[in-house]
């Protein structure tokens, strides 16, 4: 989990506390629904897990962020290669 944490927050440049953090913008927020997603595909991490590993989110919206990110992929060139990217550097590729 922690990894994949790292590996979102170095993709967006951004530190791991801003990611964990309450902030709502869309700079901060899409990297965290990022990782929710890759932590529950990747990871197999529970969504209660996740929630608590991210600043203590609720189950329901790590859900809503796992799905956005999965609708947006389908729509969303850069976002696709972003989340294969970020993949890549976990499987050290």
């Amino acid at each position: 989990v922690q990894l994949i944490l790292d590996a979102v927050a170095a993709f967006y440049q951004l530190d791991t506390d801003t990611i964990r953090g309450r902030g709502r913008q869309k700079s901060v927020s899409l990297p965290r629904q990022v990782a929710m997603f890759i932590m529950r595909e990747e990871g197999g991490c529970s969504l209660p897990h996740i929630g608590r590993v991210l600043g203590g989110r609720d189950h329901s919206t790590v859900m809503h962020g796992c799905n956005k990110i999965a609708e947006d992929i389908q729509r969303d060139e850069k976002l696709k290669k972003d989340v294969s990217s970020i993949r890549r550097s976990l499987h050290g590729a």
